[in-house]
């Protein structure tokens, strides 16, 4: 269930939910006013360092994801961490990262995610595949190999 922004505070929708260790989730979330900030290639390198640094780390594991210039899409396997603190790790970590190397500080994100667990009779590659076709859907390029900033398991 997704997240709503009530008076400035993230508030929650999913009271009485918690996440489970070795589900599978499709998480979104946006940068801070939608801004295009990662149609800059350094910009989104240091966002898939920090993807790739909880899975050395092994926090989670990666199943599918995609930076798009504005949103970013995972498809994530818990391990031993809740859903919600990994994706509030991550966003810190990678806010702090990226400010750093831009000498800038403030907002990064926009507060909240979506989120929705993969159940069992879920197609597990066709969600992965809508996942790394979105710079195909969003006219970014016309092949999803020429897109450098996404990955999946499979490969």
């Amino acid at each position: 269930m997704p997240h709503t922004i009530v008076k400035g505070r993230a508030s929650t929708l999913r009271h009485g939910r918690f996440s489970n260790k070795d589900m599978i989730y499709h998480v979104t979330w946006t940068t801070h006013q939608r801004l295009s900030v990662f149609n800059n290639f350094h910009t989104a390198h240091i966002f898939a360092q920090e993807i790739l640094l909880f899975e050395k780390t092994q926090r989670a594991t990666s199943v599918a994801w995609v930076i798009m210039p504005d949103h970013v899409h995972w498809l994530v396997q818990l391990q031993n961490t809740p859903l919600s603190t990994l994706v509030k790790s991550l966003k810190a970590r990678s806010a702090l990262a990226i400010n750093k190397s831009q000498n800038k500080n403030g907002k990064f994100w926009q507060e909240g995610f979506y989120d929705r667990a993969v159940r069992y009779e879920d197609d597990l590659k066709s969600i992965a595949r809508y996942i790394i076709a979105n710079p195909i859907r969003a006219g970014l390029t016309k092949k999803v190999g020429d897109y450098p900033f996404w990955d999946a398991c499979w490969l």
